[in-house]
């Protein structure tokens, strides 16, 4: 998973967080795509929290990597959505991400803020975004996303 996220991204500072995350966070959801014997590509959810709403079970997405051979070939979408059906059979009501806002939406995602949700970091309003995986979820929450404290050092 390292090599994946260290050749995904141009520093390795979301390799770190993966790690981070792994050794700190509870629950995670992790899956590799492999091909050949290798992994190719590698997705992580970890938890989040919206601190007016403790008894919502939200998760956060990223980072997703994908070797930068075999980027543009579909394999982080069918990472990106095996990792929500995953979510989904683990009673997670609902999905966040910081991300290309270009890209989220063929899932499902759209922006936070029409959920009454934002992010606690500063980025762009578009891109942050949030999937209801049960449909309703999100619709009396409100307030800041709070993501793990390994990103705080991203």
């Amino acid at each position: 998973m390292r090599a994946v996220n260290e050749s995904a991204f141009d520093t390795r500072a979301e390799a770190d967080l993966v790690e981070n995350l792994h050794a700190q966070a509870v629950p995670v959801i992790s899956l590799v795509a492999e091909e050949g014997g290798s992994v190719v590509g590698h997705i992580l959810f970890g938890p989040v929290d919206l601190p007016d709403h403790p008894d919502l079970k939200v998760m956060g997405l990223g980072p997703v990597a994908v070797v930068p051979e075999r980027q543009c070939q579909g394999i982080g979408s069918a990472l990106v959505r095996a990792g929500l059906d995953r979510c989904r059979r683990s009673g997670v009501g609902a999905v966040v991400l910081v991300g290309h806002p270009e890209y989220y939406p063929r899932f499902g995602f759209v922006p936070g803020a029409g959920f009454g949700i934002h992010c606690a970091y500063d980025v762009p309003e578009e891109a942050f975004m949030a999937l209801e995986l049960r449909p309703g979820y999100l619709k009396d929450a409100s307030g800041v996303v709070k993501y793990h404290d390994a990103f705080d050092h991203v």
